[in-house]
Protein backbone atom coordinates (compact mmCIF):
# COMPACT_ATOMS: atom_id res chain seq x y z
CA UNK A 1 0.00 0.00 0.00
CA UNK A 2 1.08 3.54 -0.70
CA UNK A 3 0.03 6.79 1.89
CA UNK A 4 0.11 8.72 -1.21
CA UNK A 5 -2.46 6.64 -3.23
CA UNK A 6 -5.23 7.48 -0.12
CA UNK A 7 -7.17 10.54 -0.69
CA UNK A 8 -9.83 10.22 2.42
CA UNK A 9 -13.21 12.07 2.65
CA UNK A 10 -14.09 12.27 5.87
CA UNK A 11 -18.06 13.23 6.94
CA UNK A 12 -18.34 15.54 9.96
CA UNK A 13 -20.30 13.12 12.03
CA UNK A 14 -17.23 10.82 12.05
CA UNK A 15 -15.18 13.81 13.18
CA UNK A 16 -17.38 13.61 16.32
CA UNK A 17 -17.95 10.15 16.94
CA UNK A 18 -14.20 9.52 16.82
CA UNK A 19 -13.78 11.91 20.06
CA UNK A 20 -13.02 9.01 22.12
CA UNK A 21 -9.28 8.29 23.23
CA UNK A 22 -6.95 6.85 20.37
CA UNK A 23 -6.41 3.07 20.40
CA UNK A 24 -3.15 3.25 22.32
CA UNK A 25 -4.83 4.66 24.95
CA UNK A 26 -8.32 1.96 24.99
CA UNK A 27 -7.29 0.14 28.02
CA UNK A 28 -5.53 2.47 30.36
CA UNK A 29 -7.38 3.14 33.66
CA UNK A 30 -5.84 5.27 36.49
CA UNK A 31 -5.03 1.90 37.80
CA UNK A 32 -2.63 0.75 35.15
CA UNK A 33 -0.92 4.10 35.64
CA UNK A 34 2.49 3.11 37.47
CA UNK A 35 4.09 6.90 39.55
CA UNK A 36 7.12 7.14 39.71
CA UNK A 37 8.14 6.15 43.44
CA UNK A 38 10.99 9.81 43.28
CA UNK A 39 7.84 11.42 41.70
CA UNK A 40 5.28 12.14 44.47
CA UNK A 41 3.05 14.67 42.11
CA UNK A 42 2.62 11.77 40.06
CA UNK A 43 0.60 10.12 42.57
CA UNK A 44 -1.12 12.94 43.64
CA UNK A 45 -2.31 13.94 40.15
CA UNK A 46 -3.95 10.38 40.28
CA UNK A 47 -6.10 10.92 43.25
CA UNK A 48 -6.68 14.46 42.37
CA UNK A 49 -7.95 13.12 39.21
CA UNK A 50 -10.23 10.08 40.57
CA UNK A 51 -11.89 12.89 42.64
CA UNK A 52 -12.70 14.41 39.39
CA UNK A 53 -14.10 12.03 37.77
CA UNK A 54 -16.11 10.78 40.66
CA UNK A 55 -17.80 13.97 40.81
CA UNK A 56 -18.86 14.44 37.08
CA UNK A 57 -21.75 11.52 37.58
CA UNK A 58 -24.78 13.68 37.22
CA UNK A 59 -25.74 16.31 34.67
CA UNK A 60 -26.20 19.92 35.29
CA UNK A 61 -29.23 20.67 37.48
CA UNK A 62 -29.57 17.40 38.31
CA UNK A 63 -29.44 16.18 41.94
CA UNK A 64 -25.82 15.80 43.02
CA UNK A 65 -24.63 17.40 40.21
CA UNK A 66 -25.06 20.48 41.43
CA UNK A 67 -22.43 20.49 43.67
CA UNK A 68 -20.54 21.24 40.84
CA UNK A 69 -16.27 19.88 40.11
CA UNK A 70 -13.79 19.87 43.36
CA UNK A 71 -16.67 20.57 45.45
CA UNK A 72 -18.19 23.96 43.58
CA UNK A 73 -21.82 24.80 43.75
CA UNK A 74 -23.40 25.38 40.49
CA UNK A 75 -27.17 26.21 41.97
CA UNK A 76 -28.65 29.14 42.60
CA UNK A 77 -27.31 29.49 46.09
CA UNK A 78 -23.41 27.33 46.04
CA UNK A 79 -22.39 25.69 49.35
CA UNK A 80 -18.90 26.93 48.22
CA UNK A 81 -17.57 29.69 46.35
CA UNK A 82 -17.13 29.50 42.46
CA UNK A 83 -14.12 28.35 41.40
CA UNK A 84 -12.30 26.00 39.00
CA UNK A 85 -14.46 23.77 37.15
CA UNK A 86 -11.86 21.76 35.44
CA UNK A 87 -7.96 20.94 35.75
CA UNK A 88 -4.88 21.29 33.83
CA UNK A 89 -2.07 18.44 33.77
CA UNK A 90 1.02 20.37 33.61
CA UNK A 91 4.37 18.44 33.04
CA UNK A 92 6.95 17.90 30.46
CA UNK A 93 6.99 15.15 27.58
CA UNK A 94 6.27 11.59 28.16
CA UNK A 95 5.48 11.43 31.91
CA UNK A 96 1.93 9.71 31.41
CA UNK A 97 -0.41 13.25 30.82
CA UNK A 98 -2.54 11.60 28.29
CA UNK A 99 -2.52 8.20 29.93
CA UNK A 100 -4.04 10.00 33.03
CA UNK A 101 -6.40 12.26 30.79
CA UNK A 102 -7.66 9.21 28.94
CA UNK A 103 -8.09 7.50 32.62
CA UNK A 104 -10.08 10.73 33.61
CA UNK A 105 -12.19 10.40 30.57
CA UNK A 106 -12.71 6.43 30.90
CA UNK A 107 -13.58 6.91 34.74
CA UNK A 108 -15.81 9.67 34.43
CA UNK A 109 -19.45 7.77 35.17
CA UNK A 110 -21.28 9.11 31.64
CA UNK A 111 -22.10 7.42 28.57
CA UNK A 112 -19.27 7.49 26.08
CA UNK A 113 -21.64 9.65 23.59
CA UNK A 114 -21.31 12.26 26.50
CA UNK A 115 -17.96 12.37 26.72
CA UNK A 116 -15.38 13.75 24.27
CA UNK A 117 -11.85 13.23 23.91
CA UNK A 118 -9.74 15.10 21.41
CA UNK A 119 -6.07 16.82 20.51
CA UNK A 120 -5.88 20.71 20.34
CA UNK A 121 -5.60 20.41 16.27
CA UNK A 122 -8.61 17.87 16.35
CA UNK A 123 -10.88 19.89 18.04
CA UNK A 124 -10.24 22.92 15.81
CA UNK A 125 -10.73 20.18 12.86
CA UNK A 126 -14.06 19.96 14.37
CA UNK A 127 -15.22 23.64 14.84
CA UNK A 128 -13.87 24.25 10.92
CA UNK A 129 -16.01 21.47 9.59
CA UNK A 130 -19.37 22.39 11.78
CA UNK A 131 -19.24 25.82 12.33
CA UNK A 132 -18.80 27.28 15.78
CA UNK A 133 -22.63 27.71 16.93
CA UNK A 134 -23.11 23.51 15.93
CA UNK A 135 -19.94 22.67 17.46
CA UNK A 136 -20.98 24.04 20.65
CA UNK A 137 -24.79 22.45 20.16
CA UNK A 138 -22.76 19.68 19.52
CA UNK A 139 -20.83 19.68 22.93
CA UNK A 140 -22.90 21.35 24.88
CA UNK A 141 -24.67 18.24 26.32
CA UNK A 142 -21.08 16.29 27.37
CA UNK A 143 -20.25 15.95 30.82
CA UNK A 144 -16.77 16.15 29.94
CA UNK A 145 -14.41 17.51 27.49
CA UNK A 146 -10.83 16.36 27.28
CA UNK A 147 -8.26 18.21 25.06
CA UNK A 148 -4.71 16.69 24.55
CA UNK A 149 -1.65 19.09 23.64
CA UNK A 150 -3.14 21.92 24.06
CA UNK A 151 -1.22 24.46 21.33
CA UNK A 152 -0.44 27.80 23.03
CA UNK A 153 1.60 28.60 19.88
CA UNK A 154 -1.52 30.09 17.10
CA UNK A 155 -3.37 33.39 18.55
CA UNK A 156 -5.97 32.52 15.96
CA UNK A 157 -6.46 29.22 17.29
CA UNK A 158 -6.12 29.63 20.83
CA UNK A 159 -8.75 32.67 20.91
CA UNK A 160 -11.34 30.42 18.95
CA UNK A 161 -11.14 27.54 21.70
CA UNK A 162 -10.90 30.18 24.43
CA UNK A 163 -14.22 31.13 23.08
CA UNK A 164 -15.32 27.53 22.64
CA UNK A 165 -14.69 26.42 25.97
CA UNK A 166 -16.11 29.64 27.64
CA UNK A 167 -19.33 28.87 26.26
CA UNK A 168 -18.90 25.02 27.18
CA UNK A 169 -17.99 26.36 30.74
CA UNK A 170 -21.64 28.16 31.03
CA UNK A 171 -23.39 24.94 29.32
CA UNK A 172 -22.14 22.84 32.31
CA UNK A 173 -19.26 20.99 30.84
CA UNK A 174 -16.21 19.79 32.78
CA UNK A 175 -12.98 20.61 30.88
CA UNK A 176 -9.49 18.91 30.94
CA UNK A 177 -6.23 19.88 29.11
CA UNK A 178 -3.00 18.79 29.01
CA UNK A 179 0.22 20.52 26.77
CA UNK A 180 4.09 19.98 27.51
CA UNK A 181 6.47 21.52 29.17
CA UNK A 182 9.89 22.30 27.06
CA UNK A 183 12.70 20.07 27.74
CA UNK A 184 14.99 22.30 29.82
CA UNK A 185 12.35 24.27 31.27
CA UNK A 186 11.26 21.48 34.12
CA UNK A 187 13.23 23.08 36.32
CA UNK A 188 11.38 26.78 36.55
CA UNK A 189 8.12 25.96 38.51
CA UNK A 190 5.08 26.19 36.42
CA UNK A 191 6.09 27.25 32.98
CA UNK A 192 3.43 25.64 31.02
CA UNK A 193 0.81 26.34 33.48
CA UNK A 194 1.80 30.35 33.30
CA UNK A 195 1.47 29.83 29.54
CA UNK A 196 -1.70 28.08 29.38
CA UNK A 197 -3.34 30.14 32.30
CA UNK A 198 -2.38 33.43 30.32
CA UNK A 199 -3.30 32.40 26.98
CA UNK A 200 -6.59 31.38 27.88
CA UNK A 201 -6.93 34.49 29.90
CA UNK A 202 -10.95 34.56 31.12
CA UNK A 203 -10.64 30.97 31.21
CA UNK A 204 -7.60 30.58 33.87
CA UNK A 205 -10.12 30.43 36.82
CA UNK A 206 -11.92 27.48 35.59
CA UNK A 207 -8.77 25.44 35.54
CA UNK A 208 -6.75 23.27 38.75
CA UNK A 209 -3.13 23.70 37.19
CA UNK A 210 -1.66 19.78 38.35
CA UNK A 211 2.10 19.51 38.25
CA UNK A 212 3.65 16.60 37.01
CA UNK A 213 7.37 15.75 37.64
CA UNK A 214 9.39 12.83 35.74
CA UNK A 215 11.41 11.75 33.18
CA UNK A 216 9.82 11.04 29.65
CA UNK A 217 8.80 7.45 30.06
CA UNK A 218 9.49 6.48 26.65
CA UNK A 219 13.42 6.80 27.24
CA UNK A 220 13.28 5.13 30.63
CA UNK A 221 15.65 2.32 30.97
CA UNK A 222 14.89 1.47 27.48
CA UNK A 223 17.97 1.54 24.63
CA UNK A 224 18.42 4.47 22.28
CA UNK A 225 16.46 4.67 19.38
CA UNK A 226 17.40 2.56 16.50
CA UNK A 227 19.29 3.91 13.56
CA UNK A 228 17.60 3.93 10.31
CA UNK A 229 17.92 1.02 7.93
CA UNK A 230 18.87 0.70 4.30
CA UNK A 231 16.45 1.57 1.59
CA UNK A 232 16.31 -2.20 1.23
CA UNK A 233 15.97 -3.53 4.32
CA UNK A 234 12.74 -1.36 4.37
CA UNK A 235 11.71 -2.37 1.37
CA UNK A 236 11.87 -6.22 2.12
CA UNK A 237 10.04 -5.42 5.36
CA UNK A 238 6.93 -3.50 3.26
CA UNK A 239 6.67 -6.06 1.20
CA UNK A 240 6.70 -9.01 4.41
CA UNK A 241 4.29 -7.21 6.41
CA UNK A 242 0.53 -7.49 5.72
CA UNK A 243 -1.29 -4.02 5.79
CA UNK A 244 2.26 -1.88 5.69
CA UNK A 245 2.15 0.61 3.34
CA UNK A 246 5.61 1.97 1.91
CA UNK A 247 6.29 5.49 0.48
CA UNK A 248 9.68 7.91 -0.71
CA UNK A 249 9.16 10.62 2.29
CA UNK A 250 9.58 13.21 -0.28
CA UNK A 251 6.50 12.01 -2.34
CA UNK A 252 4.48 11.45 1.33
CA UNK A 253 5.62 15.13 2.34
CA UNK A 254 4.24 16.30 -0.94
CA UNK A 255 0.77 14.10 -0.40
CA UNK A 256 0.31 15.76 2.78
CA UNK A 257 0.02 18.88 1.49
CA UNK A 258 -3.18 17.88 -0.59
CA UNK A 259 -4.89 16.09 1.99
CA UNK A 260 -6.70 18.41 4.99
CA UNK A 261 -5.33 17.43 8.60
CA UNK A 262 -8.23 16.61 9.82
CA UNK A 263 -8.24 13.43 7.48
CA UNK A 264 -4.94 12.44 8.49
CA UNK A 265 -6.42 9.79 11.02
CA UNK A 266 -8.53 7.71 8.24
CA UNK A 267 -5.46 8.29 5.86
CA UNK A 268 -3.89 5.85 8.43
CA UNK A 269 -7.20 3.29 8.46
CA UNK A 270 -5.84 -0.08 8.61
CA UNK A 271 -2.13 0.15 8.66
CA UNK A 272 -0.18 -2.19 10.74
CA UNK A 273 2.68 -0.36 9.78
CA UNK A 274 4.51 2.58 7.50
CA UNK A 275 7.90 2.14 5.86
CA UNK A 276 9.11 5.43 4.87
CA UNK A 277 12.49 5.51 2.52
CA UNK A 278 14.98 8.72 1.81
CA UNK A 279 14.13 10.90 5.49
CA UNK A 280 15.13 13.60 5.38
CA UNK A 281 15.37 17.28 6.90
CA UNK A 282 12.07 18.89 6.67
CA UNK A 283 11.94 21.99 3.95
CA UNK A 284 9.86 24.37 6.01
CA UNK A 285 7.36 25.46 8.66
CA UNK A 286 4.23 24.39 6.60
CA UNK A 287 5.44 21.15 5.89
CA UNK A 288 6.92 20.56 9.24
CA UNK A 289 3.61 20.66 10.91
CA UNK A 290 1.46 18.91 8.69
CA UNK A 291 4.28 15.98 9.52
CA UNK A 292 3.60 16.96 13.65
CA UNK A 293 0.10 16.05 13.04
CA UNK A 294 0.68 13.03 10.98
CA UNK A 295 3.32 11.66 13.67
CA UNK A 296 0.54 12.12 16.40
CA UNK A 297 -2.07 10.21 14.25
CA UNK A 298 0.12 7.12 13.98
CA UNK A 299 1.30 7.14 17.71
CA UNK A 300 -2.53 7.12 18.54
CA UNK A 301 -3.01 4.36 16.73
CA UNK A 302 0.20 2.35 17.51
CA UNK A 303 1.66 2.07 13.88
CA UNK A 304 5.12 1.43 13.95
CA UNK A 305 7.53 3.57 11.24
CA UNK A 306 10.47 2.00 9.64
CA UNK A 307 12.57 4.41 7.62
CA UNK A 308 15.90 4.45 5.99
CA UNK A 309 17.61 7.93 5.71
CA UNK A 310 18.66 10.50 8.56
CA UNK A 311 17.18 9.47 11.88
CA UNK A 312 14.23 11.04 13.12
CA UNK A 313 15.85 13.85 15.55
CA UNK A 314 17.39 15.25 12.76
CA UNK A 315 14.17 16.00 11.25
CA UNK A 316 13.68 19.24 11.94
CA UNK A 317 16.48 21.81 12.01
CA UNK A 318 17.69 24.27 14.81
CA UNK A 319 15.84 26.90 13.98
CA UNK A 320 12.62 25.49 13.94
CA UNK A 321 13.28 23.63 17.17
CA UNK A 322 14.01 26.94 18.38
CA UNK A 323 11.32 28.58 17.27
CA UNK A 324 7.53 28.99 18.10
CA UNK A 325 6.59 25.75 17.27
CA UNK A 326 9.24 23.96 18.84
CA UNK A 327 6.93 22.16 21.59
CA UNK A 328 5.35 20.46 18.51
CA UNK A 329 8.38 19.12 17.07
CA UNK A 330 9.81 17.90 20.32
CA UNK A 331 6.87 15.66 20.48
CA UNK A 332 6.93 14.35 17.10
CA UNK A 333 10.56 13.55 17.54
CA UNK A 334 9.85 11.47 20.93
CA UNK A 335 6.82 9.73 19.90
CA UNK A 336 8.39 9.15 15.92
CA UNK A 337 11.35 7.37 18.00
CA UNK A 338 8.95 5.53 20.28
CA UNK A 339 7.44 4.36 16.78
CA UNK A 340 10.49 3.47 14.95
CA UNK A 341 11.81 1.52 18.27
CA UNK A 342 8.44 -0.61 17.72
CA UNK A 343 9.18 -1.16 14.27
CA UNK A 344 12.51 -3.21 14.37
CA UNK A 345 10.98 -5.91 15.06
CA UNK A 346 9.74 -6.03 11.40
CA UNK A 347 13.29 -5.79 9.96
CA UNK A 348 15.41 -9.47 9.61
CA UNK A 349 18.77 -8.61 10.67
CA UNK A 350 21.57 -11.02 10.34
Amino acid sequence: MSLCAREPRVPADRLVAEMVPPPRFDSVRFGTYVPDPNQPSQSEAVRVLEDFAGGLGEAPGTGGGRRGFFGLGRGREPKTPAGPRGVYLDGGYGVGKTHLLASLWHATPAEPSRKAFGTFVELTNLVGALGFQQTVQTLSGHRLLCIDEFELDDPGDTVLVSSLLARLVEAGVALAATSNTLPGKLGEGRFAAADFLREIQGLSAHFRALRIDGEDYRHRGLPEAPAPYSDEQVTRAARATEGASLDDFAALLDHLARVHPSRYGALTDGLTAVCLTGVHPVPDQSTALRLVVLADRLYDREVPVLASGLPFDRLFGEEMLKGGYRKKYFRAISRLTALARDAARLVDTP
